[in-house]
């Protein structure tokens, strides 16, 4: 039997529960708040809606249309050509957009010729989980408690960090990442003029020849500028876009079950401003700024320098193996 507070909790949510139910989300009302200086520890994004904090992960819904699940909402955390290891912060409230760090550091991508960094948009995908409490039938190895990444090959713009798009699924490859799965989804804005013309990855090769294999090559080699081993990919191939399409989908429902409370949740802020069924990690927008202490209007400051070595291109022979001058340093 309910408990009296229950109940009126219960009831006092009625009317949130049903404006959200009849709610179509409306991207024009979106708009970002930037606190602190780039290349750093401190600096954030968060995305608003109507002008009041919203999580880029828990709130963005995975499709624009239900109907056709080919083509998924993105969000860009790194754009096209730049290096910074921008990502979100899954264990903060409201999951902001934040520069990632390793040994007190933040984390830079080094130039491997002929790309200059990151040669695509990079980002997560909304309302997906890769989950870590089972090894996945696929790959073998447990998710890596992330949003399913993904990288938009369209040619329309470089992109920016919190923008958000939709895309056509292509494909994915099935990348292992420090013993875990870490799907890269391949897409396409739905903007772009060859967007309309492709389906998959073959199709892609008809009018960008060469682009998914030298996506393929980069995702293995990325790393080894820094002295790190190649990844791998499993299958040695990407998936097609109706297995991609599926990755997809079985990875909303992973985030489902994690929202619901039905999945352990590992270092993961739930907070979410759009479902109030889930009173467990419910907060009302309006009152999210207060709740969790988020300053209340961007303050941009000049970004910081980045290490003088990050300017450098590196080279790889045949065998993706870092060609090293007599003398020279490592990366």
């Amino acid at each position: 039997m309910l408990s009296v507070s229950t109940l009126v909790q219960a009831l006092v949510l009625l009317p949130a529960i049903a404006s959200a139910a009849k709610e179509k989300f409306d991207y024009d009302s979106l708009s970002l708040r930037e606190v602190g200086a780039r290349n750093t520890l401190d600096w954030r994004i968060w995305l608003e809606k109507d002008g009041e904090p919203i999580s880029f992960w828990h709130d963005i819904p995975l499709y624009p249309d239900e109907s056709n699940q080919q083509i998924i909402n993105f969000y860009v955390e790194i754009p096209r050509w730049t290096d910074g290891k921008v990502e979100t912060k899954r264990n903060e409230p409201l999951n902001p957009i934040f520069h990632d760090d390793s040994q007190g550091q933040v984390r830079f991508v080094e130039s491997v010729w002929p790309h200059k960094t990151y040669p695509v948009l990079y980002g997560s995908v909304p309302q997906t989980w890769e989950d870590p409490n089972f090894d996945h039938e696929y790959t073998g190895y447990p998710g890596d408690n992330d949003p399913v990444d993904l990288f938009d090959v369209s040619g329309i713009d470089a992109g920016y960090t919190g923008q958000v798009k939709q895309v056509k699924i292509l494909g994915a490859l099935a990348m292992v990442d420090d013993d875990a799965t870490d799907w890269k989804v391949m897409a396409i804005d739905i903007r772009d003029p060859v967007a309309a013309l492709v389906d998959s990855v073959q199709d892609l090769d008809k009018y960008r020849p060469g682009l998914a294999k030298a996506m393929y090559d980069w995702f293995i080699y990325y790393k080894v500028a820094r002295g790190k081993s190649t990844n791998t990919i499993v299958g040695g191939n990407y998936v097609n876009a109706t297995f991609a399409t599926d990755v997809v989908r079985e990875s909303h429902e992973y985030w489902l079950d994690l929202m619901r409370g039905r999945t352990e949740a590992k270092k993961i802020s739930r907070d979410q401003t759009s479902n109030p069924e889930w009173r467990e990690t419910y907060v009302e927008k309006k009152a999210a700024t207060r709740k969790f202490k988020i300053p209340k209007k961007s303050r941009v400051e000049p970004a910081a320098r980045k290490p003088e070595k990050y300017e450098n291109w590196y080279h790889l022979d045949e065998q993706f193996r870092l060609i090293e001058l007599p003398g020279q340093k490592k990366a």
